[in-house]
């Protein structure tokens, strides 16, 4: 069940945008974490132990590639799924960003319906089926 959700992008209002489709999307009784580049992500990813990330790639500091290499260097947080919405990212960065372990890139602008279906993917590979941990 998905109950800690960090969502790091360098614009307020993108991140208020994701947070309100995560709802719609119906994880309304989440708790959520706002980062405004990747290095503040990780801390939060850390300090609440999230079950999912929502990122941007193109961010101050620490960008969404780097963010991801260092996600999937880390032992602790190397399980947790990760979306990346962005309207960047060539299909080699795309590549990258799968073998480094992202569970789904959406493009923006990106829709609830888009992430009704990207949760269901992360519902799925955590075992869960009908907020049912199997």
């Amino acid at each position: 069940m998905i109950k800690n959700i960090v969502i790091a992008d360098d614009s307020a209002l993108a991140r208020m945008f994701i947070r309100r489709c995560l709802e719609i999307a119906g994880l309304g009784d989440a708790s959520f974490f706002e980062a405004s580049d990747g290095s503040e992500a990780i801390l939060r990813m850390k300090e609440v132990r999230a079950d999912l990330l929502v990122t941007d790639l193109t961010m101050p500091n620490m960008n969404g590639i780097e963010l991801m290499r260092k996600i999937s260097a880390s032992p602790r947080l190397s399980g947790t799924p990760v979306l990346v919405v962005t309207s960047a990212g060539n299909l080699e960065q795309r590549k990258e960003l799968m073998e480094l372990g992202v569970t789904r890139i959406l493009s923006k602008p990106v829709s609830p319906q888009l992430l009704i279906e990207a949760i269901q993917e992360v519902n799925e590979k955590l075992g869960v089926i009908g907020g049912v941990v199997h």
